[in-house]
């Protein structure tokens, strides 16, 4: 039992290490930019997160709500406001690209609608482009994300699979992570019925107001229950903290028709905030929790392109969160909206960067927990985490918040063997428990998540992930 628990932990171990430490990633935009404000809302966050990635394409696509037509035009001028004021930005922070940069990898793919766009014949700037991308001598998996219809992922995997040997193509698909917000075209269930090997994070079909993403801001639009605060994803709140007097880049984020920044999650998650882990999506982050299933097939939601899905994806999960009421909601737009006061307060500290200098704007908290990323521990036993190493660079203050996070691990589905124990949740030091009736028969995992966060305006947050590895009690 002894020998046999230690391989076990020693592989958990290395998988989960492989998997929490974030690379800088490798990201392709795929944009039906101008079907409605929200893709250029969108671009406008990524590009002052633009330090983050490494940015290989950005590509005007068609969708549902485009069909014959692509805006490549828009993309370059939003790129021509950041340009004007890359120079602040890099007061602030290093690493943000050249606007000659994102001019050279602006594509437009083919104006087309879905399918209709894939085939002999169908290639395209941006879909040969996508290709260029995909085999580049890079380890780094390549992030596709896809804020409209998917036909230029789709006319390159096409491309590929009919010029390429199986072993080829089987290597070019190793290399792609696909999240596409949606379905907006008949492309997307082709691509995953044809490509059952692809990595592809979906809340699947055109019902949007069940899907994921939602969470980052459909409550006013769409009317679901939530406890986060929707006052910060209305036109007022972002006209005093993005639009106006926030320089030209403020000016190109236009004011909400529907809900603000539907695509945005598809690129959250890639932030490296000490919270998010890209290639695990059930683990959770700013752009919400995944799970890994083939998902119950609902004709209503793909319209006249209906088709049921032929194999498992990362789609919809729920958490459990306590809202700002301090009622407890179980949803999938929960585990995007339970971070929604940090991500926009940090979306607001870097538009003041455009236009402010380091003395006057803030700047996140550096969130350090001493002990490993990963523990092992035993039914039965004590641990103290501690965080006092923490700080922050504008000398605020700081606040500790230990979040639980069960959905994250495999305990939780064993919690009536007995709940976690913590004291001291908004201290620098936390001590947990593992209930000593908690009688497993195989190791088990449960997350841990740090936030820190300063004093400073807007306030930001940082974040550190524990795993803690629950052993049997050894016999």
């Amino acid at each position: 039992m002894k020998i046999a628990t230690s391989i076990f932990l020693a592989l958990f171990l290395i998988i989960t290490h492989s998997a929490l430490s974030q690379e800088r990633a490798r990201v392709v935009v795929l944009t039906d930019i101008e079907n409605e404000p929200d893709d250029a809302q969108s671009l406008v966050r990524f590009l002052v997160y633009s330090n983050h990635f490494d940015t290989e394409a950005l590509i005007a696509t068609t969708s549902t709500h485009l069909r014959d037509t692509t805006a490549e035009w828009r993309i370059r001028e939003i790129v021509e406001a950041y340009g004007k004021v890359r120079t602040n930005l890099l007061r602030h922070a290093s690493g943000f690209p050249p606007e000659e940069h994102f001019h050279a990898v602006t594509k437009k793919g083919i104006a087309r609608y879905g399918m209709r766009g894939v085939g002999a014949g169908m290639d395209s700037e941006g879909s040969d482009w996508l290709i260029e991308v995909v085999d580049k001598e890079d380890d780094r998996p390549v992030w596709i994300t896809v804020w409209g219809g998917a036909n230029v992922l789709a006319q390159s995997l096409w491309k590929v699979q009919k010029t390429r040997t199986p072993t080829e193509l089987a290597r070019f698909i190793e290399k792609i992570r696909v999240h596409t917000i949606s379905d907006q075209d008949d492309s997307a269930p082709w691509i995953r019925k044809e490509f059952p090997d692809l990595f592809y994070i979906v809340s699947p079909g055109e019902n949007y107001r069940h899907a994921t993403w939602a969470g980052i801001s459909g409550e006013p639009h769409r009317k679901f229950a939530s406890g986060a605060d929707t006052t910060l994803v209305k036109n007022p709140w972002l006209r005093e903290h993005i639009i106006n007097e926030h320089g030209p880049l403020g000016k190109q984020y236009p004011e909400i028709e529907y809900a603000m920044e539907g695509d945005t999650p598809s690129f959250l998650s890639l932030i490296d905030n000490g919270l998010n882990v890209p290639e695990r999506p059930d683990y959770g982050g700013w752009g919400g929790r995944y799970e890994l299933y083939q998902p119950r097939f609902k004709p209503y939601q793909n319209r006249e392109e209906a088709q049921p899905e032929t194999r498992p994806i990362w789609t919809d999960a729920q958490d459990e969160v306590v809202g700002n009421d301090g009622r407890i909601y179980i949803s999938n737009h929960a585990t995007i909206w339970r971070w929604r006061e940090a991500f926009q307060h940090d979306f607001a500290a870097r538009m003041d960067w455009c236009i402010q200098s380091y003395e006057e704007a803030n700047h996140p908290p550096r969130a350090v927990v001493s002990n490993e990323k990963e523990i092992a521990i035993a039914v039965g036993e004590e641990i103290t985490l501690d965080a006092s190493a923490s700080s922050d660079p504008d000398g605020d203050a700081l606040r500790y918040q230990w979040i639980h996070y069960p959905e994250a691990g495999s305990y939780w589905e064993q919690s009536w063997l007995g709940f976690i124990e913590l004291e001291n949740t908004d201290q620098a030091k936390l001590q947990v428990k593992i209930p000593a009736k908690a009688k497993l028969t195989t190791p088990q995992t449960t997350h841990i998540i740090l936030q820190v966060t300063d004093s400073g305006t807007p306030s930001l947050s940082r974040y550190q992930r524990i795993i803690l590895h629950i052993m049997p009690r050894e016999k």
